[in-house]
């Protein structure tokens, strides 16, 4: 997954707006030259292996997990529940998404695309690690969520998950990955909204409850949904340094003016299956407290003229996801 720009500033800023705390985002000054003068990079920090998780995405991963639970405590006879496997779920889940964010850096950072980047510099685009290592961390988070899931597999018996689960790798990889990443390509959304939706939620469900429903079915929907938001908000901010690194996300193909209507779109459709929840179950309603943070959202985004603002927007969506997640989820369990 993904974050960048608004309108104005774009190209004005090439190549030095990528630097960050004396760090450049351009992988070809790893060695750590600009202007014929050698300047040293600190190595990362623990702090830079930690920002480099990127830990507002986590959300993303946690949300589905927990609507999938209420939805499987639903389907499940009276008294019946699999903590174990719902921690399982998380962990695929959780090590999935830090993965992907691993891998991300090490792709746009090999292939130059942050060396126009405005947001916080990237481990492998600022020289501060050397990409084999963050691809090293990479694969070893998305070995940790093929244990998890194998853990996962055995315990249900649904042995056809091990396809879906290699299936997720292989889209984790080519987002930012291989020759033609899709990512590149407008098709970020469509596979953050399949795999950070219904398959995230319907394989909770399923895992725990061995069948799926109609919570399920929707609450993924939803989910997945603002998980979109999220990556198009991500992208409607790095709008113009992406155009000019080539990188064609949904928001250089649409434009700045639709990339914003289509945020808020996303992100406030899914509460159209909280109002049909709400009708079945009481506390489902109080998932309509997550619009306290979705539509200043949407107000930050649609009238946004810097990436800081967009940074915020950014953010309450990220807190937007989580919320709907939890309270929806508690709202089936409960």
């Amino acid at each position: 997954m993904a974050h960048r720009s608004g309108p104005a500033r774009p190209h004005t800023q090439h190549p030095n707006s990528a630097k960050r705390n004396g760090r450049s985002g351009h992988p070809g000054r790893r060695n750590g030259t600009h202007s014929g003068n050698p300047a040293k990079v600190a190595p990362a920090s623990f702090g830079d292996w930690v920002s480099g998780a990127r830990l507002r995405t986590l959300p993303l991963a946690i949300a589905p997990v927990a609507i999938g639970t209420g939805a499987a405590i639903v389907a499940s006879d009276p008294g019946v529940y699999h903590p174990v496997r719902a921690v399982l779920a998380l962990l695929v889940a959780l090590f999935m998404q830090i993965g992907v964010n691993y891998a991300n850096d090490y792709s746009d950072g090999i292939r130059g695309t942050d060396a126009f980047r405005i947001g916080p510099a990237r481990l492998t685009g600022s020289g501060a690690a050397q990409p084999k290592t963050v691809l090293k961390v990479a694969l070893a988070f998305f070995g940790l969520a093929a244990i998890a899931g194998l853990i996962l597999v055995i315990l249900s018996q649904l042995w056809w998950l091990l396809a879906v689960g290699a299936v997720a790798i292989v889209a984790a990889w080519f987002y930012t990955g291989g020759k033609k990443p899709y990512g590149y390509f407008g098709l970020g959304e469509l596979f953050v909204f399949i795999f950070f939706g219904p398959v995230a939620t319907l394989g909770t469900t399923l895992v725990q409850a061995g069948t799926i429903n109609v919570e399920s079915v929707i609450g993924g929907v939803g989910i997945g949904l603002i998980a979109c938001a999220v990556l198009m908000v991500n992208n409607l901010r790095d709008l113009a340094p992406d155009k000019a690194a080539g990188k064609r996300t949904l928001s250089v193909l649409i434009g700045d003016r639709a990339s914003r209507v289509v945020f808020c779109v996303l992100l406030l459709l899914p509460f159209v299956g909280v109002a049909f929840f709400s009708l079945f179950y009481p506390l489902a309603f109080f998932t309509f407290f997550c619009l306290l943070l979705a539509l200043p959202a949407c107000l930050i985004t649609v009238t946004a003229k810097t990436p800081q603002e967009l940074i915020l927007a950014l953010k309450l969506t990220s807190f937007t996801g989580l919320g709907y997640g939890l309270l929806l989820g508690a709202a089936f369990a409960l």
